[in-house]
C-alpha cells in the first residue's frame, strides 16, 4: 500500500521524516558492507532491488491518495538482515517516486510505513523465534517466511489505518468499507510470496539467505 502526501499536515510529514532519518542513517552507519563484496552477494542485492522496484510498481489504487501493492520486504530482511532491508526498501521506493508513481513529500511517510517498520518488525521475529522455538528448517520457512510476511502486511495496513484517521483524512467509517477490508485479502498473497521465494532460496541458493544456515537449521536435526 502507499499513501499519499495531501492526506497529512506538513508538521506530520516532517516528523515522520525525522524519524525515516535516524532509521536510514543508522542503517547506512551498521550495515557490513563488506559482504556485499562477497562472490555474488553485490549482484544478488541489486537485483533484489530491481525485482522489489517492479512489485511495488503494480500496485492497484482504491481511492483517492490509497493504493495496495505486494510488500515482499520479510524476503528482502531474511536474505540481508534490517540495515540492508531499510536500504533495499528506500532504493526500491526511490526508484518508484522517480517513475512518477508517488510523489516526493510522501517519500519519508511511505519509507516508514512500507519499509522500516516491517523490515524491524521481521526482524525482531526472526530474533524471537530463534529464541522461544526449536531451530528447525520448517519452523524457520513457516514462522519466518510464510507467517510473519502475512503479519507483517497486516499490522502496515492497520498503521497505516491509524494514520489516515489520525491525519483527519479519512473517517473510521469509511476505512471500513473501503480500506481495512482488503488487509486479509492481501496478507494471503504477501504470506505465500514469501513463503515461496525463502523456500525455494533455502533449498537451491541458501547463500544468498543471510538469516539462514544449514548448520543452525538442517545438521543434527
Amino acid at each position: 500500500m502507499q499513501l499519499a502526501e495531501g492526506l497529512f499536515s506538513n508538521t506530520v510529514l516532517w516528523w515522520i521524516g525525522a524519524f525515516y532519518g535516524l532509521a536510514l542513517f543508522y542503517a547506512l552507519r551498521m550495515s557490513p558492507w563488506r559482504r556485499l563484496l562477497e562472490a555474488e552477494q553485490w549482484h544478488v542485492f541489486l537485483g533484489s532491488c530491481v525485482v522489489l522496484l517492479v512489485l511495488w510498481s503494480m500496485d492497484a489504487r482504491i481511492n483517492d491518495g490509497l493504493s495496495f501493492h505486494l510488500l515482499g520486504v520479510t524476503t528482502i530482511t531474511l536474505m540481508f538482515g534490517w540495515s540492508f532491508g531499510v536500504i533495499a526498501n528506500s532504493i526500491a521506493l526511490l526508484g518508484v517516486t522517480i517513475n512518477g508513481d508517488n510523489a516526493w513529500s510522501a517519500f519519508a511517510l511511505n519509507a516508514l510505513v512500507l519499509g522500516v517498520l516491517p523490515v524491524t518488525l521481521t526482524q525482531v521475529i526472526l530474533v524471537l523465534v530463534r529464541s522461544l522455538l526449536p531451530k528447525n528448517f520448517f519452523i524457520y520457512v513457516l514462522v519466518n517466511g510464510f507467517l510473519t510476511a502475512g503479519l507483517v502486511m497486516l499490522v502496515s495496513g492497520y498503521v497505516a489505518t491509524g494514520l489516515l484517521i489520525l491525519s483527519g483524512g479519512y473517517s473510521l467509517v469509511e476505512l471500513k468499507e473501503t480500506f481495512i477490508p482488503f488487509f486479509p485479502l492481501m496478507a494471503m498473497p504477501e504470506a505465500f510470496l514469501n513463503g515461496w521465494i525463502i523456500t525455494v532460496l533455502v533449498v537451491y541458493r541458501p547463500q544468498w539467505v543471510y538469516s539462514f544456515s544449514d548448520e543452525l537449521y538442517i545438521k543434527g536435526k
